[in-house]
């Protein structure tokens, strides 16, 4: 096995949960840039150095790679794993909309991973978190329309991001975001497209309709990055075919693979970025009648975006491939 990426953000929690869910590897290579090139990282009781990326990587039999190292080197990089007979889990936008790469959520859409050539495609961060919650409740209730309203961790934006909230002041003007962070919300997450869209409110969007299977599925998405280190939040407004009733929308969602109900507002209990950070679950409650529209619903979902949004869900995919 191999983490291609291995010294950033992404690719260091990536060991770390290959090491506390105890996938079985024989052997690990850790792969980044000339740059990080000998420096040691921890597996278990072990130090590995990390190698340089190069066309000769994947020469040595690596059967699965896990990719966090940006779009550009999934491009070139996992063509050429691929051919030599690994499977790449890609967790950049590269890959994701391609038709003939499986996008996938181990608790949603499993039977994917068989489809592919190759390369598997981890899905956005906010969209995982989100189809945990939805495809349990569009197998019952048949979702005609999402809305999307996010509250991004600046970790979602890697180490930068990390960087631009821990040290921008009137001295030090972010470098990474367009604007302030600290004490600030931007309602910006990637460029805009010529719709006044962002890619980031498109990738969830597309992304949702691929995973769930619903091309034609009618989703609208706003996504704001909020400064908090680690932990999206995601405000969902449902409208079904079919009429629900709340307590047995909650009771669904109680059953539901990966996902913890935590619902009960008199008491102040319900998913926050501070207590689902570092943890792999998918956490869901203020779970509400919208009494403005037939058969809909409010929702408020949140994860750590590094762990489940990104890390974990790639692990998981590799044990769906091992298995």
């Amino acid at each position: 096995m191999a983490i291609v990426g291995a010294t950033g953000l992404v690719g260091t929690t990536m060991l770390q949960v290959l090491q506390q869910r105890k996938l079985p590897v024989d052997n690990l290579l850790l792969f980044a840039t000339e740059r990080s090139a000998g420096k040691l990282l921890k597996y278990n009781n072990t130090e590995i150095a990390v190698q340089a990326l190069n066309a000769n990587s994947f020469d040595d039999g690596i059967n699965i790679a896990l990719f966090s190292a940006g779009a550009a080197t999934s491009k070139e990089f996992a063509p050429i794993a691929a051919k030599k007979g690994c499977v790449v889990v890609d967790n950049s936008s590269a890959w994701r909309m391609d038709t003939t790469v499986p996008l996938v959520v181990p608790e949603v859409n499993p039977n994917d991973v068989q489809n592919h050539s190759g390369i598997i495609a981890n899905p956005n961060c906010s969209t995982i978190q989100a189809v945990v919650v939805l495809n349990p409740l569009h197998k019952v209730y048949n979702i005609k329309r999402v809305v999307y309203t996010t509250f991004q961790a600046v970790s979602g934006a890697g180490n930068g991001g990390l960087n631009d909230l821990q040290q921008t002041s009137q001295k030090n003007p972010p470098q990474h975001f367009p604007h302030a962070i600290a004490n600030n919300c931007i309602p910006q997450i990637d460029s805009f497209d010529e719709s006044g869209y962002t890619f980031e409110e498109l990738k969830m969007i597309n992304e949702t309709r691929k995973i769930l299977h619903e091309p034609q599925l009618k989703i609208t998405a706003t996504t704001v990055r909020v400064p908090i280190t680690f932990g999206h939040s995601v405000s969902v407004n449902l409208t079904f075919e079919n009429p629900f009733e709340v307590a047995e929308v909650r009771s669904i969602l109680q059953d539901a693979p990966g996902v913890i109900v935590q619902d009960d507002p008199a008491n102040n209990i319900y998913p926050m970025p501070i207590t689902a950070a570092g943890t792999d679950s998918v956490y869901v409650g203020r779970i509400r009648r919208d009494f403005s529209e037939e058969n809909s619903l409010n929702l408020w979902i949140v994860a750590d975006n590094i762990r489940k949004g990104a890390a974990t869900n790639a692990v998981q995919i590799a044990e769906l491939i091992q298995n």
